[in-house]
């Protein structure tokens, strides 16, 4: 590879997610601007060998991308009269401010996170256009075809150009409930990377990192507590990776890690990030979640968790989102703390109740505490509904050699 091609590979890793957002919101449109982004590249590998690499390469590629879909614009003038007017437009507003250009990645991320955009476009135009992950990667990601994604992506922005949906940061009055949006995106990104929905494999690598990297990105540009919390709570989580599973992919529990693999630098990141979300007194959900799997990360053995404190950590979490499922981490903290008879009644209560009725982590819980308790044949069944309901194949190996276990103790 020669040096000019080795130069434009890496700016365009590093820069063109920058050049597409300003790109986007000089032109106003996403095709047109992701076409203008390619032809900024092919014309720097034809001009830079000639002139050498400018000073400030990305405004010269916002620059030279601008002009291309002016041209492009006033070409198809000849069949369309009104792209005349836009490219005129265009061409009047020749400014380009560095600062801008890095504005202009916040306003991405909060355009494709729009709540007017349905959750499935929304995760997969920020990994299209954010991430630049391509729609075969997001499609093998989600277990869908890339037809869908493509579909879901032509969708999204097409309600974007048809509802206007202005291409912006929020203001102070909206940012608070607009900033949800993109925190629950980048969540929603991460736990299909951390623990995926179905499958041959527990974890989706590349697609907690793609998060995580959101998530810094983020916390670059807008430092709110819940976003250094959602950041602190991925971090804490990935560091755990290479201790989850086994050499064959099949899952290792918690409290049977080897704690010498937890990622020491990522645990001590995200502690210092809980305790300055903490300190700003306005942490919410993600913070405190990152508190739990902190009190975790803290402990040199699984005998040494300090179970009084997760236990206090999911009442207030409760407090603030009351949810079933976080009733049902919370019984399971209560089983380690006050032992499996008082976490197996609550978690029989929220069963009961339904709401956690189709959710296979419950009878694995259940399964587990009665397992704890020798109540093997109530074991067993509690472990066969749970391996009905699970679509991951890692976990449904897991459940199976619990089957066999108790198998041998008929």
């Amino acid at each position: 590879m020669n040096t000019l091609q080795s130069t434009l590979d890496t700016i365009y890793r590093t820069e063109s997610r920058r050049v597409l957002a300003t790109l986007i919101r000089l032109l106003g449109d996403f095709d047109l601007a992701e076409e203008a982004l390619h032809d900024a590249f092919t014309a720097a590998l034809n001009q830079w060998e000639r002139d050498g690499v400018p000073d400030n390469p990305r405004a010269w590629l916002v620059s030279a991308g601008r002009f291309k879909a002016i041209d492009q614009l006033r070409r198809r003038a000849r069949f369309d009269a009104s792209l005349e007017d836009i490219a005129m437009h265009l061409d009047s507003h020749s400014e380009i401010d560095d600062e801008d250009i890095e504005d202009d990645r916040l306003r991405l991320i909060f355009t494709c996170c729009h709540p007017g955009l349905s959750p499935d476009a929304q995760v997969a135009l920020t990994l299209r256009e954010v991430c630049d992950l391509t729609t075969e990667e997001i499609a093998r990601a989600f277990l869908v075809t890339p037809t869908t994604i493509a579909q879901r992506i032509v969708r999204a922005k097409a309600k974007i150009r048809d509802a206007q949906i202005p291409y912006e940061v929020p203001g102070p009055a909206e940012l608070p409930n607009r900033l949800d949006s993109v925190l629950h995106v980048i969540y929603l990104v991460f736990n299909e990377g951390y623990s995926a929905s179905a499958g041959s494999e527990l974890t989706r690598h590349d697609l907690s990192t793609e998060a995580i990297r959101l998530g810094r990105l983020l916390v670059e540009l807008l430092p709110a507590p819940e976003a250094l919390g959602l950041l602190a709570l991925m971090l804490l989580h990935d560091s755990r990776r290479a201790a989850r599973t086994l050499p064959n992919g099949d899952l290792i529990l918690l409290n049977d890690q080897d704690r010498s693999l937890w990622n020491r630098a990522q645990i001590n990141e995200g502690s210092e990030l809980i305790m300055r979300s903490l300190r700003s007194r306005h942490f919410g959900p993600y913070t405190l979640q990152a508190a739990i799997v902190g009190v975790h990360a803290e402990a040199a053995t699984p005998e040494a968790t300090d179970w009084n404190e997760i236990v206090g950590l999911y009442d207030l979490l409760l407090r603030l989102t009351p949810s079933a499922v976080i009733e049902l981490n919370r019984a399971v903290a209560v089983a380690m703390r006050d032992g499996a008879e008082e976490g197996l009644r609550l978690i029989n209560n929220l069963l009961m109740g339904g709401q956690l009725k189709d959710y296979h982590l419950a009878y694995s819980a259940r399964a587990d505490l009665y397992r704890r308790l020798g109540r093997t044949t109530e074991a067993r069944a509690a472990y066969e509904q749970a391996l009905a309901l699970t679509h991951q194949e890692p976990e449904q190996r897991f459940i199976e050699q619990r089957l066999q276990e108790l198998a041998t103790k008929r």
